[in-house]
């Protein structure tokens, strides 16, 4: 406060409200009338309160002036001296003292809980207050269900499974949030390669049963994960402990020999792409079953340095004959190649099929019927594109002697222990490499398998095929 500027002397206490907010100094004490410095009105109401609570106990003589400019003047305590001495006597100077303590005590503590447990310094014009530096490493809440809670580092963001298939996005925000892709192939942690396993149905999985059977062979869940595409409504109703509990993924309606029948595909693959730790993905339907134990099946995906992309050149009718000049100049009729539906990808050839924006619009406006672009979009592609990751066969088998636009269906009467050891015996198989090398086994799953054969394969699994 300037030298200069008036003080204004408190006034008398003649109203009994103010006597009670502005009590007199003790008799002997000398009030001192020239305020210390401007405060804060809080800080003024809870002086006030500290005055009141220290005035029966004549600890301190302090007066508030309401009257000043911005409401609030703190007087400070006289200090002490004869006169104090006098109506102080030594016996009651100690608990007295101890009593303006802890009154000094309980002030602290009341104006930290009245400002919210922080401090706002006083900061000179043009500057601000730093930034708090976010909390980087936060310790989970045990038994949190909040999915975030779980993570023990903010790289688990890009590591966690999400933890249902069901979303709301759209196929476009699908598809764009599935093609990221690091740029660094080393990853950063222990990561254990994961296969995930895509069925594209009509409905119903009536083999269930024994795919359950074939993933409790797994030594972890973590290594696999489910999918299944169904038609929109379609409600998967299975106990939690199935391996296809909650793995529905958003659908649209499908129709065999139609493009919607390769969108179906890349929506699958997108969906399991956007779980970071698939690293093999396989097609499947609801007809097809695994041939061997899972241990088997896992490590024949994961350590093969190839895709199984079946892709041939047919130079006739129902080949190079569904060709369509419209597919050049991306595609010429030399490229053109023909495949199985049922297709195994490694994770950067799946991200590279559902970002594809040159060959996939093409085929999904000019390859219709007699062109079907689920037979000739993946082993065109990859032909041109990656001929060298491809194996040119598939792992799923399928029997085509009885002819027909359909392969053979078996059902009860056809699933025996001779038909199971034909399926993976090394005659059967045929012949075919692996990494390079000459291999025994060529196929792991195959199909088609009626609802019936349910009961012959759950039968035999155990003995013939190494789960259940």
């Amino acid at each position: 406060m300037a030298d200069d500027e008036k003080i204004k002397p408190l006034p008398t206490p003649a109203v009994e409200a103010k006597d009670k907010v502005n009590p007199p100094a003790p008799a002997g004490v000398r009030p001192n009338p020239r305020p210390i410095g401007k405060q804060s009105s809080r800080l003024a109401s809870l002086n006030s309160l500290y005055a009141i609570g220290m005035q029966g106990a004549a600890a301190a003589a302090v007066a508030v002036d309401v009257n000043s400019k911005d409401g609030a003047s703190i007087r400070p305590p006289p200090q002490p001296g004869r006169a104090a001495a006098a109506l102080l006597p030594p016996r009651l100077l100690r608990p007295l003292l101890l009593v303006a303590v802890l009154g000094t005590g309980f002030l602290a503590v009341l104006a930290l809980l009245l400002g919210g447990g922080s401090t706002s310094p006083t900061l000179l014009p043009g500057l601000s207050a730093a930034p708090r530096r976010p909390q980087l490493h936060q310790q989970p809440c045990p038994g949190a269900a909040d999915a975030d809670a779980d993570a023990a580092s903010p790289l688990d963001r890009w590591t966690r499974a999400p933890a249902s298939a069901w979303h709301n996005m759209s196929d476009e925000e699908l598809l764009w949030a599935a093609s990221w892709q690091p740029r660094v192939y080393r990853y950063p942690y222990r990561r254990t390669p994961k296969v995930a396993f895509m069925f594209l149905t009509r409905g119903p999985l009536p083999l269930a049963p024994l795919w359950d059977r074939f993933f409790a062979g797994a030594a972890d869940r973590a290594l696999y994960s489910v999918y299944v595409h169904a038609t929109p409504g379609y409600r998967l109703n299975l106990p939690p402990s199935s391996a296809f509990h909650r793995r529905l993924v958003p659908s649209q309606p499908t129709r065999w020999g139609e493009a919607s029948m390769l969108d179906a595909e890349r929506r699958l693959l997108a969906n399991a792409l956007l779980d970071p730790g698939n690293h093999r993905f396989v097609l499947l339907s609801e007809s097809c079953a695994p041939l061997f134990a899972f241990p088997a099946v896992h490590a024949y995906l994961t350590r093969s340095r190839h895709s199984f992309v079946g892709a041939f050149d047919d130079p006739g009718p129902l080949g190079r004959g569904r060709y369509r000049p419209a597919l050049a100049p991306e595609v010429v009729r030399r490229q053109w190649r023909k495949g199985a539906q049922w297709f195994e990808l490694e994770r950067d050839l799946a991200v590279a099929v559902v970002a594809d924006a040159r060959y996939y619009p093409k085929f999904r406006e000019h390859c219709r019927a007699p062109c079907y672009a689920d037979e000739h979009y993946l082993p065109t592609v990859m032909t041109v594109e990656a001929p060298g990751r491809i194996a040119n066969r598939s792992v799923t088998w399928v029997d085509w002697s009885r002819g027909g636009a359909h392969p053979a269906t078996f059902g009860e009467r056809d699933v025996d222990e001779a038909f199971l050891r034909r399926l993976t015996t090394a005659a059967a198989q045929g012949n075919c490499t692996y990494n390079g090398q000459p291999a025994e086994v060529c196929f792991l799953f195959a199909r088609k398998f009626a609802p019936a054969a349910l009961r012959p394969l759950m039968r035999l699994a155990p003995k013939l095929l190494g789960y259940g």
